[in-house]
């Protein structure tokens, strides 16, 4: 992973101040930023946004970072089926079901995701869970409209 980098293929992300928003809104959602909600749950739920967008560049960071704050590697590796088993918690596939109705704008799905989510968490918590989702959500279309796309090398 040391030798892997990123280049971005389609445009500079700088030339409009929108980055710099971005970057705002990552510095209070991203994953470095300080948060009420359990950090680990969190990365869980960027590292599926990623995952639901197909990013790359989002979904190599956000593994790594899962992995680095010493999430379960399994845990990890399932996260495209956190549904089955149970290598999530209830809290946890709550979070994700919900996270996966958010990013996929279905309206269905969401009322019910959203119930689910209201047994587990406060207003509070289902507010800063909609922001970290909604923050991935602007990162993994950002890096994906720039191409950010992932290139071995030194």
């Amino acid at each position: 992973m040391s030798k892997l980098r990123f280049e971005n293929t389609r445009f500079d992300p700088d030339l409009t101040p929108f980055h710099g928003l971005a970057k705002d809104m990552a510095q209070t959602f991203g994953y470095t930023a300080d948060l009420s909600l359990d950090k680990a749950l969190a990365q869980l739920v960027r590292l599926r946004v990623s995952q639901l967008n197909r990013c790359a560049y989002c979904t190599i960071l956000h593994a790594k970072t899962a992995r680095d704050m010493g999430i379960d590697s399994a845990k990890i590796d399932n996260l495209g089926s956190y549904w089955e088993g149970n290598l999530c918690s209830d809290v946890e596939k709550a979070a994700l079901a919900y996270c996966d109705a958010l990013t996929s704008n279905d309206p269905h799905t969401l009322p019910q995701a959203h119930a689910s989510l209201s047994k587990h968490f406060d207003a509070n918590a289902i507010a800063e869970l909609a922001a970290v989702v909604i923050n991935m959500n602007v990162w993994t279309r950002l890096k994906l409209a720039q191409g950010a796309v992932p290139i071995q090398g030194s």
